[in-house]
């Protein structure tokens, strides 16, 4: 699925710009919010403001190919991880690839920001959904991953260890820790000899998540597109 509308292909050099310059709006956008200045985007991607505005015309529209890439580089590593022998480490290695993609930072920093009916960010998230469905159906079929987990615990699991941490951790340290925790928490994921401790609270699925709206939450600050500052 394009990002962009150009019928015709990109030189080698304005990949590389489109590249840097999605890497670094993920970074500034998980980070500063969907305000965050498109300046500041542009000195980090090492462009000019005028490459960043000739790729992407508005702010909206850096931030839909900013969770269009997210979601294509997590479904392509589900894709990756589907066809690999050991179903549960597959599993895990789609984990780690999902916290370096930061796409469960990322996504739900923008999505508010996004109309809900574009078809192309829905078929995104659904070829996400059903890529991941797949890893995970393969691990329970292989009897490794514990029955009573869903598809919904794997995407918040990502989600709550893509949160940087408060105080004065470097972006580095925020990463490799965030790895290293995610080793810690799958060792709960495996199935072990004899009876499970049952798991409390809801059994959520993906599309469980993807149907949620600010709207189920009333007491949280408002978010909406109105404001945010444009550019």
């Amino acid at each position: 699925m394009a990002i962009e509308t150009s019928a015709r292909p990109l030189r080698a050099d304005a990949v590389a710009n489109r590249d840097r310059i999605l890497a670094a709006a993920r970074d500034a956008f998980v980070e500063r919010g969907p305000s965050a200045p498109l300046d500041d985007i542009a000195r980090r991607a090492g462009t000019g403001i005028a490459t960043l505005y000739r790729r992407f015309p508005d702010r909206e529209s850096l931030m839909r190919a900013v969770v269009l890439d997210a979601l294509e580089r997590t479904t392509d590593a589900a894709n990756r991880a589907a066809n690999e022998a050991d179903p549960f480490q597959a599993l895990m290695r789609y984990m780690h690839a999902a916290l370096d993609i930061r796409v469960a930072a990322v996504v739900p920093a923008l999505l508010e920001e996004l109309p809900l009916d574009d078809h192309e960010m829905l078929q995104a998230r659904s070829a996400g959904s059903d890529a991941l469905q797949r890893v995970v159906d393969a691990a329970h079929d292989a009897g490794t991953l514990r029955p009573d987990i869903t598809t919904g615990d794997i995407g918040i699991l990502i989600i709550r260890m893509s949160r940087p941490l408060p105080g004065p951790f470097s972006r580095e340290i925020n990463d490799r820790l965030a790895h290293r925790h995610l080793d810690l928490l799958v060792r709960g994921l495996r199935t072990r000899p004899g009876r499970l401790a049952k798991l409390t609270g809801p059994a959520l699925t993906l599309p469980d998540l993807q149907q949620m709206s600010p709207a189920d939450h009333p007491t949280a600050p408002s978010t909406g597109r109105a404001s945010r500052e444009r550019r």
